[in-house]
């Protein structure tokens, strides 16, 4: 029986692996990563489904970023606030400025001008004046939590996909139709590839329901909506606005 030294066995044990088998598994941890698709449905009118689509989730940033979602749903918040609550403070009213009697020996309380926020027909004290609520985000964290808004939307299986939404004239009651056909009863953002006058008049008088381009989709309008439902085209052509760009 062989006796393998200590100094051998010790090498032997803590033996270095090659580099390029540490880069191996890093690449495959990170193809595992980014390989992740989302399957997708596709509807026709009546509900039966037609079609399927796979959704790369690295085409939307591979992962939520919330806090990035909750700066770009505040500035929209924000945007939308009217600051033009204003009321008059004590230098706007009508008056004189003089003290309207001396400080001591009338027997009074010691008073200063009749403008002051504590006499009727005084001015406001701390007035309220015009006032800019406006925030602003880079474009490119804009598009970020857009695609975040609607990756959120895929994972939480509030997307639906329809083949097609095509109207000869406007008619409400067939859109109400489409809408129950595919178990939408919440809020809903219908998104379409281009503008259609027929459409957007068949919508307007629903309750809670909006369409909206594809190139105006925004991640304020997307987290206001429950449910966002998808034209086939309209999400193809934004799963592939890289290659239009360019």
């Amino acid at each position: 029986m062989s006796v393998v030294p200590k100094r051998q066995a010790w090498s032997k044990k803590h033996e270095a692996t090659p580099a390029s088998a540490g880069r191996d598994v890093i690449s495959a941890k990170a193809a595992t990563r980014y390989e992740k698709m989302i399957d997708l449905a596709v509807y026709n009118t009546d509900g039966r489904e037609v079609d399927s689509l796979k959704v790369d989730e690295s085409a939307l940033g591979s992962s939520v970023r919330y806090p990035l979602l909750k700066q770009a749903v505040v500035m929209y918040h924000a945007n939308k606030r009217v600051g033009a609550a204003a009321t008059k403070s004590r230098g706007m009213g009508a008056g004189s400025g003089r003290k309207l009697f001396r400080q001591k020996g009338t027997g009074n309380a010691r008073v200063g001008n009749r403008r002051t926020g504590k006499r009727v027909g005084g001015g406001v004290t701390f007035a309220k004046g015009l006032r800019d609520f406006g925030k602003r985000m880079p474009k490119k964290q804009r598009k970020l939590a857009r695609d975040s808004a609607i990756l959120a939307k895929l994972l939480s299986n509030n997307v639906v996909v329809v083949d097609g939404l095509n109207f000869e004239r406007p008619k409400t009651k067939d859109f109400v139709g489409i809408l129950n056909n595919l178990k939408i009863e919440r809020s809903c953002l219908v998104t379409i590839s281009a503008e259609d006058v027929n459409l957007y008049k068949s919508a307007k008088n629903i309750p809670k329901v909006a369409v909206m381009p594809v190139d105006e989709l925004n991640a304020g309008d997307i987290c206001n909506y429950r449910k966002m439902l998808f034209t086939k085209e309209a999400l193809l052509s934004f799963l592939n606005r890289d290659q239009h760009q360019t």
